[in-house]
């Protein structure tokens, strides 16, 4: 539902929050893509399945969609391409992004060997984690004030009593404060796999 086509009725708290969580999942959702995209000591298939690749001279490709990806070890990704043809546009590509590894292959696999992370490396992460999750939290806040605004219009409007105005307001308001808390408690969680070696 848009924003846009909520129906203010007096005495109605559902519709607004109802509409505010869908808008906010959708900043949660995107949040936690983010994250997954992170390092951390692990190997994981989201680390290198949306790196673009360029094949059969079209438009780049996301490696996922070329390949089976695994992580079968904690610091191993590897890569089958379905066509064995491709594999050095898959290498190129791979050498290219901002992993920072050298792929290896014999022919038939790709192997990536994640090095062990320097401490610089994980405080560079931790930054960037800090700034995804100020990013979700302005997101998030953004939605709150399009809310707002539409209450505000309401009240001018006479469409909603101030009292209900006041009651919708406060409604916002926690919604606000539950999903900020949401995105920290995962930007945390994300914190500490990055410091654990």
């Amino acid at each position: 539902m848009s924003i846009k086509n909520i129906e203010l009725k007096e005495n109605d708290t559902k519709t607004i929050e109802t509409a505010m969580h869908q808008e906010i999942d959708k900043a949660v959702k995107h949040f936690d893509a983010e994250l997954i995209k992170i390092r951390t000591g692990r190997a994981h298939p989201t680390l290198v399945e949306d790196i673009r690749v360029s094949v059969y001279g079209g438009d780049p490709m996301p490696l996922k969609a070329l390949a089976a990806i695994a992580a079968p070890e904690a610091r191993l990704i590897t890569i089958q391409p379905w066509d064995d043809t491709i594999i050095p546009h898959i290498e190129k590509a791979v050498k290219e992004s901002d992993l920072g590894v050298t792929p290896a292959n014999d022919g038939k696999f790709i192997r990536i060997n994640l090095p062990e992370m320097s401490s610089t490396r994980r405080d560079e992460l931790v930054k960037i984690l800090g700034k995804k999750t100020e990013d979700a939290r302005i997101a998030i806040r953004n939605i709150r004030k399009d809310f707002n605004n539409l209450i505000r219009d309401g009240k001018k409007d006479k469409v909603i009593s101030n009292d209900f105005f006041n009651r919708l307001e406060t409604v916002i308001q926690k919604v606000t404060d539950d999903s900020i808390k949401q995105i920290e408690v995962l930007g945390a969680k994300k914190e500490k796999e990055i410091a654990t070696v």
